[in-house]
């Protein structure tokens, strides 16, 4: 069987999946897929590097960890599969999109694929949960590998945007030290905390005036 390729992740990634903690992420997954719910599928695990080349980043949107709820988590931050309802916190990210840009945000149903497919890598800071229980798998190994994820970025010569929503994530500001980034925090667009900060942050239109700038396509 052909070895499976990553999309341009293939050196960060053979590094760190041979590394004692991933190594200890692994076994305690196989146990938790095999006990129980856990999302979002196996497969989908890394379904954000799947859709985005490493190449290709130009915007890295990071949330928390995977919606917990059965059928919603695809493995890409917020977003669900075609035909799911919209998660209260995509709502308001799309109503953010809208006062911020003053339009739609031009996607069908909750699918963000075509923003991955544009260079948004849709993180989440933690890739698995158990079902029903939020930030159930953080502290197993995930963040230490997303940390390297946004070292490995950090690294590169071209500017990028860093949105960075909700508490999990702004602690992986510390990280991303190289200037020519653009770093943007805000609370997390969950109903809990969209109107302390969230709701006209004007994110979007200060990402796409940055990629502008850069002579690269906007991407809202």
């Amino acid at each position: 069987m052909a070895q499976r390729t990553y999309n341009g992740w293939d050196e960060l990634f053979k590094q760190e999946f041979a590394k004692p903690y991933f190594i200890e992420l692994k076994k305690f997954l196989t146990e938790q897929y095999d006990s129980g719910a856990v999302y979002p599928p196996k497969r989908l695990l890394l379904n954000a590097f799947d859709h985005t080349r490493y190449e290709d980043v130009n915007v890295v949107i990071l949330g928390q960890d995977p919606y917990y709820n059965y059928g919603q988590a695809m493995g890409m931050s917020f977003s669900v599969p075609q035909g799911v309802d919209v998660p209260a916190s995509l709502v308001n990210i799309f109503k953010e999109i809208n006062q911020d840009l003053g339009r739609p945000a031009h996607i069908v149903g909750g699918d963000l694929s075509p923003w991955a497919n544009q260079g948004v890598l849709l993180l989440n800071t933690v890739l698995s949960v158990q079902g029903g229980k939020p930030n159930s798998h953080r502290g197993k190994g995930w963040e230490q590998f997303t940390d390297k994820v946004i070292e490995h970025l950090n690294n590169r010569e071209r500017g990028m945007v860093f949105l960075l929503w909700g508490r999990n994530a702004y602690e992986k500001k510390q990280l991303i030290t190289n200037p020519q980034h653009l770093v943007l925090t805000a609370p997390h667009p969950s109903p809990l905390s969209a109107y302390h900060g969230f709701f006209g942050c004007k994110h979007f239109s200060k990402a796409n005036e940055f990629l502008a700038k850069q002579n690269r396509e906007i991407i809202w």
